[in-house]
């Protein structure tokens, strides 16, 4: 009765999504060995960026990797939306001119021809599929037809792993604006400064080895770093002076009790197991440490400080400075850059610092795309 194996057995398994893709594109080259990459890119709606997520390359070279780019400056991507059907393109010499750089590390990789499905969840476009051939002239009506079926089993394992995100996203972010409603922290700014950490995890990730499902994670993660706040006295969180050293030490526990809410959310949602779920606790507990050992609540040093606490702590402090608060004038972009390479290598890890100010344009595009409401 039980001699047959279910071939597919690896979804069900506990492992990454970048693993399960992997999994599926070695499948699926036992019938159609053409199939010489496949990558996954999101779509982030707000600032209609579409980003580079996974990838399963047949030579194990990376295509196209930390990147992203403007929907609306992808007119052949775009084209698929307006028609809302997949592509076919059987001979990628028609996009020999194409001046973006996705097009360009296409047709410098060899690729002939490509399928591209767009993913959508509950009618909401999210991103796309591509399937990409050395050879051209491969994507028949067969192969297609093939495809269709594990592309959008593909997109249903990514709609899966992301659902998991966002169900815990939604149950913290629910104590989070009970949080935001007591302190000065605004959606623009977790907006802006999430932003950031994927600029700083983008430029530092060929150092650390971040692939992009991490830095996905990091960029999602982030604007939790502060869900600890939710049990700090009001007479401590909006006291317009500085704190004595009793408050002060009084507000140093967010950070432990952050971690402490976030294991009591995954407990509850049995999430405990979910992919980079560590990243998320290292955020909330860890990004008040210094690089110098100064910080808390451990005192950790340098490297022994996860590189998602040293980014966000970069972020956070940064859209801190360049942002008005009752208490305080907002900083200039230059006079916060200068302050962060004053406290570079002491309480801030240099090269995060180094990171962040070297993209000054993508920084006045976060802002232009985060701005404050006046009313806030």
């Amino acid at each position: 009765m039980f001699d047959h194996q279910d071939a597919l057995d690896a979804l069900n398994r506990n492992t990454p999504i970048s693993d399960k893709l992997s999994f599926l594109h070695a499948f699926l080259r036992k019938k159609f060995d053409f199939i010489d990459r496949i990558a996954i890119a999101l779509h982030e709606e707000k600032s209609d960026t579409l980003k580079t997520f996974i990838y399963s390359n047949s030579n194990n070279e990376p295509t196209l990797v930390h990147y992203e780019s403007k929907l609306s400056s992808a007119s052949s991507l775009l084209e698929i939306l307006e028609k809302g059907r997949p592509r076919v393109v059987n001979d990628l010499d028609i996009f020999s001119a194409g001046s973006n750089l996705h097009t360009r590390r296409i047709q410098e990789s060899g690729f002939g021809s490509s399928y591209t499905m767009p993913m959508y969840s509950n009618g909401n476009f999210f991103g796309f599929i591509f399937f990409n051939s050395y050879r051209k002239d491969v994507f028949t009506e067969q192969a297609i037809h093939y495809l269709d079926l594990f592309g959008h089993l593909l997109s249903l394992t990514v709609i899966c792993e992301i659902a998991s995100i966002r169900t815990l996203l939604a149950s913290v972010k629910t104590a989070n604006d009970i949080v935001h409603h007591r302190d000065f922290e605004t959606g623009a700014h977790l907006g802006r400064m999430a932003s950031y950490s994927q600029l700083i995890a983008n430029q530092v990730a060929d150092k650390y080895q971040l692939n992009d499902e991490l830095i996905e994670h990091i960029f999602l993660f982030s604007p939790l770093h502060d869900i600890g706040k939710i049990g700090v006295a009001d007479s401590i969180l909006h006291k317009p002076g500085k704190l004595d050293p009793e408050q002060y030490e009084a507000m140093k526990k967010h950070a432990i009790k952050g971690r402490e809410i976030i294991d009591g959310i995954l407990n509850n949602f049995g999430l405990e197991n979910m992919e980079h779920v560590d990243v998320l606790r290292n955020i909330a507990l860890y990004h008040h440490e210094a690089i110098n050992g100064s910080g808390y609540p451990e005192g950790l040093k340098e490297h022994e400080i996860p590189i998602e606490a040293r980014i966000v702590a970069v972020a956070d402090v940064f859209d801190a400075l360049t942002s008005r608060r009752p208490y305080k004038d907002a900083w200039s972009n230059q006079d916060a850059f200068d302050h962060l390479l004053k406290m570079a290598g002491t309480t801030f890890d240099r090269d995060c610092v180094n990171a962040l100010i070297t993209q000054r344009e993508e920084i006045e595009q976060i802002q232009k795309n985060f701005r404050e409401n006046p009313g806030s």
